[in-house]
């Protein structure tokens, strides 16, 4: 059965969610033989609104690497509603939930070229140590300066 609510919810007294929406056209190599996208591109849709999201909150993947960790995918769903097909230009947006945790929170809506709603669904993503890929129990410094911004309202458009 699909959700009908958000996946993540904002505790009081905390930020809203952060967001980006990409746009994308649904290419050739991502349909199958009924020129409908195949299912398992979704999660693709969903890393491409993910990186720029990474990208305005500042912690692309050089941060990652200059602080030696990695934020692995612990967690992924995908809820589908109608197919995107050959050629249709989509958007996807994504928004960072607020939490206190060493982890990320994002949830993902993608929308066919006529507004209708084609999929939503969620990653998790739980921190860790690059080189051992031992979970961290506190959030690392990068992730703590992007959430004072972010308390300061600085990563809102």
């Amino acid at each position: 059965m699909r959700r009908r609510k958000s996946y993540f919810s904002t505790p009081e007294g905390m930020p809203a969610p952060v967001t980006v929406t990409v746009r994308r056209r649904t290419a050739f190599s991502e349909v199958d033989a009924m020129a409908v996208a195949w299912h398992g591109n979704y999660l693709r849709f969903f890393e491409a609104a993910h990186a720029e999201l990474m990208q305005k909150i500042g912690l692309g993947f050089s941060v990652y690497a200059a602080h030696g960790i990695a934020a692995p995918v612990v967690q992924s769903h995908v809820d589908y509603y109608s197919p995107l097909l050959l050629d249709e230009e989509f958007t996807v947006r994504a928004e960072l939930f607020w939490n206190d945790g060493a982890r990320l929170d994002t949830a993902y809506t993608i929308r066919g070229s006529d507004g209708a709603l084609r999929a939503t669904g969620y990653t998790v993503q739980m921190f860790c140590g690059l080189k051992d890929r031992e979970a961290l129990i506190f959030p690392p410094e990068p992730v703590v300066e992007m959430r004072k911004r972010w308390l300061n309202g600085e990563l809102h458009d």
